[in-house]
């Protein structure tokens, strides 16, 4: 049977449902709108207002000017909707940037919108002492909004999409080996992980009030929990010198990086299902180990001037490593790359699926490291039948080859994007870190990147590279990358 284009992909569906996202992300808007409308902050009130009324014009136009005369939406419409809902949130969300004059171009005003929303956090800002409230509200928000998801937010808020391709959707941007609803309604599923994600962040901004103040606290809180890590000062969460901070700030990083199901559970009086999780035990081993690493090592190289100290700092930059949040304490590169090195490899994993955390997950590397034991083992018991078991449960073998080719692909991903880097003339290791730091949505500089304070010192094709491969990472993969593919807009 000769194979066409496929002719039933739905875009007038999918333009639709972009007319609704884009006008959710005006009222968005609104909020830092409101901030700086109440710090007197004129010129940036005046440029948010601007934003939200292109955005608005543009979403209604596409929403209420677009007539589909099928509302259904299937797996493909949904692949393309989720991977495209990123790249638009980005150019309406750069509108402030540029309108404000905080920055000035295109290219870093994308770069620097597009970290936000996939919660990397890397910037092309170098001075944010001085920069207006509204602004700094907007970069803390666009994470938060990203943290949980653009689609999620919006299968939660408008149900009609949980019958026109509300699976396909979830299934789309929900990171993880596999995609476990908390309900039938995959609305209301998005309902009850949002109502943990708000209530968590409001219970951050309250901790940590006393200290920051109610805007900083706030912004924290949004950037804590969607493990983004932007801050409102250039030294960051050192500014107030608070142990107190440190450790309120550790704690919610951490719960950043667990599956939300399983704090869902929690809640519910389900602790068996976490003290059962194969995966939350690895999370806090690896947790324990690195941390541990680091405070020998800083002991070693005589950082800091206290024992407590250590532990504060080492515990902190670990925590803020394995959940992709980014927050940093000091400085290593100063003292060798043992500890860089180190908190690059758990950068790359990240936290649990279904966290907020990036990187390539935990869960994918117990299955990787048990298929690895099973193979080993059938080099001398060839006719031996094995399986990998997590959670005390068989994970089916598609599942495994999926896992296994998802991580092939993302080294291969990070591999290709450092060498281009390298074209660009940036050093081979900072290239190697900088590709690990954009895919694993941490955001971190190393070298020339950190030498400068941002991101904005590179070329502009490289940050037209990194912003593909931020969204590559925070969409694992194949909802991107199955764009590029002929199968996909070829059908039988």
């Amino acid at each position: 049977m000769a194979r066409t284009l496929t002719q039933q992909i739905n875009f007038p569906i999918i333009f639709r449902m972009l007319g609704w996202l884009i006008m959710i992300e005006a009222l968005f808007m609104c909020l830092p709108l409101a901030v700086a409308i109440y710090y007197g902050e004129t010129g940036t009130w005046v440029a948010f207002g601007l934003a939200v009324l292109i955005t608005l014009t543009a979403g209604a136009a596409m929403t209420f000017g677009i007539k589909p005369s099928v509302k259904a939406m299937r797996k493909r419409e949904g692949i393309i909707l989720t991977a495209t809902i990123w790249v638009v949130f980005s150019i309406f969300g750069m509108l402030p940037f540029l309108f404000t004059g905080t920055l000035n171009n295109v290219s870093d005003a994308f770069f620097e919108t597009m970290a936000g929303f996939t919660t990397t956090g890397a910037s092309t800002i170098t001075d944010l002492d001085d920069m207006p409230h509204g602004v700094l509200f907007w970069r803390a928000l666009m994470q938060w909004i990203g943290g949980m998801g653009i689609i999620l937010f919006t299968l939660a808020v408008l149900p009609m999409l949980n019958y026109k391709g509300g699976i396909a959707l979830f299934n789309a941007e929900v990171t993880g080996i596999t995609h476990e609803r908390l309900r039938p309604r995959v609305s209301q599923t998005a309902k009850d992980l949002w109502l943990i994600y708000m209530t968590l962040t409001a219970l951050l901004a309250v901790l940590l009030w006393p200290v920051m103040g109610w805007f900083d606290s706030i912004c924290h809180a949004l950037t804590t929990l969607s493990t983004g890590g932007l801050s409102t000062k250039n030294e960051g969460v050192n500014f107030w010198h608070s142990g107190y901070v440190y450790m309120v700030i550790t704690v919610f990083m951490f719960l950043g990086g667990v599956n939300f199901t399983l704090l869902f559970n929690l809640l519910r009086g389900r602790f068996a299902k976490l003290m059962h999780s194969d995966t939350f035990k690895w999370y806090c081993i690896i947790t324990v180990v690195v941390t541990l690493a680091i405070v020998w090592r800083m002991y070693d190289k005589g950082m800091c001037d206290t024992g407590r100290e250590r532990w504060m700092f080492a515990v902190f930059d670990t925590v803020a490593a394995i959940t992709s949040t980014g927050f940093t304490s000091v400085n290593y590169e100063t003292k060798g790359e043992f500890i860089t090195m180190l908190l690059m490899i758990i950068m790359f994993f990240g936290g649990m699926a279904g966290s907020t955390s990036g990187g390539a997950k935990i869960d994918r590397f117990i299955v990787l490291l048990k298929n690895t034991k099973n193979e080993f083992y059938r080099v001398l018991h060839s006719n031996t039948v094995t399986s990998v078991r997590v959670d005390g449960r068989a994970v089916p073998h598609n599942i495994v080859a999926k896992v296994i080719a998802f991580l092939s692909i993302n080294l291969l991903v990070v591999l290709v994007v450092a060498v281009l880097l390298t074209l660009m003339g940036i050093p081979i290791f900072d290239s190697l870190y900088t590709s690990i730091s954009t895919i694993s949505n941490l955001g971190l500089g190393y070298g020339v990147t950190l030498s400068s304070g941002s991101f904005g010192m590179l070329p502009d094709a490289a940050k037209w590279l990194l912003a593909f491969e931020m969204l590559v990472g925070r969409l694992e993969l194949f909802t991107v990358l199955v764009l590029f593919t002929r199968s996909f807009w070829i059908k039988d």
